[in-house]
């Protein structure tokens, strides 16, 4: 029987989300894995993978709020706003401290308008933005609006080697964000309410949700047991089921339930466990009775 959960994993710089998920098709012999919040190519840290039927899960998932650590560099802007990318513009010699950053920060707290980079996976008429780009064709993205929950300092950092341009100040910034932040614009944006130009370097997803990038593996090591059930991801309750309601429930009937149910989220979701103790179907709870939304147990 082949396994459904979750593998939480450690995507390191310089390989694609996409790619950074074939030692799981290789261990769990199944082209069924998905991830949930794809990472930039140049980006590190945490990726929640799906595999077989917890697949089905992963648009739950890409609605937490993820934490992201970065370090912006002061001075110069790139097409890609990272900072190797082709120069844009140089910006004039400018002396900014600490507390000139720590002084703009605030209005980038709460509820914003940004501006999605030219290079990203947006898609403009079924076109994705950063072919685009590359084919030197010229298009504009629309602000979306995006929260912040906390935006803070680290530190001062050393600049990266083979910048495209040259640097005044570099930081280290810790970033509590909303579904689709982009921690490029947000650079390019505080470099601009700095007087100056802003890009990044050395972004890594520390967290998604509860759970962190220290729980996670790096894809070489990678096993079996490295998959995880759903109920370590999604902090739904779970009710535990006779053989017999459970086998309702994957023939997608609903089952009485008069036990109260506490902790419940907006959407009235529960894991329904079978009596072996599987995970095997989220389901919605009602008054009275638990209906099926769909199945996630193992697969025969």
């Amino acid at each position: 029987m082949r396994s459904s959960g979750f593998v939480l994993l450690h995507k390191p710089a310089g390989v694609t989300s996409f790619q950074a998920l074939f030692p799981l098709k290789k261990i769990f012999k199944t082209k069924r894995i998905g991830h949930a919040g794809t990472l930039d190519l140049r980006a590190s840290g945490l990726i929640i993978a799906g595999v077989e039927r917890a697949t089905r899960l992963l648009p739950y998932i890409e609605s937490a709020d993820k934490v992201y650590t970065f370090r912006l560099h002061l001075g110069f802007l790139t097409d890609t706003l990272e900072w190797d990318g082709e120069l844009i513009e140089q910006g004039k010699p400018i002396s900014i401290g600490e507390a000139d950053l720590e002084s703009i920060l605030p209005s980038f707290r709460g509820l914003i308008q940004q501006v999605p980079p030219n290079y990203s996976a947006i898609k403009i008429k079924g076109v994705r933005a950063s072919d685009l780009s590359l084919q030197g064709k010229e298009f504009e993205l629309k602000s979306r609006s995006v929260s912040i929950y906390d935006l803070k300092i680290i530190g001062k950092c050393e600049p990266p080697e083979n910048a495209s341009g040259e640097i005044f100040a570099s930081f280290e910034l810790e970033c509590h964000c909303s579904k689709g932040t982009y921690i490029r614009s947000l650079c390019r944006d505080i470099g601009h309410a700095l007087g100056t130009f802003g890009c990044v370097s050395h972004i890594c997803r520390t967290q998604i949700g509860s759970i962190t990038l220290s729980e996670a593996v790096l894809p070489e090591n990678l096993l079996e047991s490295s998959i995880i059930s759903p109920e370590r991801i999604l902090p739904y309750p779970v009710l535990t089921l006779s053989k017999e309601q459970a086998g309702m429930i994957r023939n997608g009937n609903w089952v009485p339930w008069k036990t109260p149910v506490e902790n419940l989220s907006e959407e009235n979701h529960v894991f329904v466990k079978n009596d072996m103790g599987e995970i095997v179907s989220l389901c919605r709870f009602e008054p009275g009775r638990v209906i099926p939304k769909f199945f996630i147990g193992q697969e025969e």
